[in-house]
């Protein structure tokens, strides 16, 4: 990248937990495999269902595995609902498994990235900026990320959501950063992608191969497929 970078700021979900991948597609996969037969364009509002009630009333201390529960659950709730009436595998057996599976993928991430975080908070300024429910800083510090970050802005606490030039204002004012130089990182190009360009921020993409190779346009110059290659691009 040219010109010289001084701050990343990081998205959380399907980012630093995943490899590109959100967290409604990796619930439908989870979903899947336990056998619901339900595409992903249905699957889409009874996620969002019981994700939309979590902003802001799950208690600030809620860590990963709490809020992954409260959403499972939440989920098993609305899917049983829009069920009514078919055959579909249910209940809280299937949503314990759902939630293990997901917490058990967040873990082995989390181990993978937390030697390239560390290497990369030795070299630049850290932050996260994430639209979450308003326990970003609890669910950091069960993920053992907080050491490496000097700012975690939850959208819920300041009041805007990405890709609101609002909630990078935030970040980087408490980092005493600016836009010039600053990379983003993050895997949606609606909110991340979106939210680097009004700033005048680089952006870099975190997505698998087969989702940039269907990106016709690409809002991102630069794309990688996890955080290991996150310093070449940097370089």
């Amino acid at each position: 990248m040219n010109g010289p970078i001084e701050t990343l700021l990081f998205d959380f979900g399907g980012t630093l937990d995943a490899d590109g991948v959100a967290w409604k597609e990796r619930f439908h996969a989870l979903y899947r495999a336990e056998g619901l037969d339900m595409a992903g364009d249905a699957f889409a509002p009874a996620f969002y269902a019981a994700d939309d009630p979590l902003v802001g009333s799950l208690p600030p201390k809620t860590d990963l595995s709490g809020t992954v529960n409260a959403l499972t659950v939440n989920l098993e709730n609305e899917l049983a609902r829009r069920c009514a009436g078919k055959t579909v595998a249910s209940g809280s057996d299937r949503g314990r498994r759902i939630a293990s599976g997901f917490m058990s993928d967040c873990v082995a991430t989390f181990e993978r990235n937390r030697p390239v975080l560390k290497a990369l908070s030795e070299r630049y300024r850290l932050g996260i900026v994430s639209n979450f429910y308003g326990n970003l800083e609890a669910v950091c510090e069960s993920a053992g990320l907080c050491p490496f970050f000097k700012v975690m802005v939850d959208s819920h606490c300041v009041g805007a959501e990405k890709p609101d030039p609002a909630i990078f204002h935030a970040a980087l004012e408490r980092l005493e950063a600016t836009p010039e130089k600053t990379v983003l990182i993050g895997d949606s190009l609606r909110r991340d992608g979106e939210g680097a360009r009004r700033m005048g921020m680089r952006f870099i993409w975190v997505a698998p191969q087969d989702v940039q190779a269907k990106q016709s346009e690409r809002q991102a110059k630069s794309a990688v497929t996890d955080l290991r290659d996150v310093a070449k691009v940097l370089q």
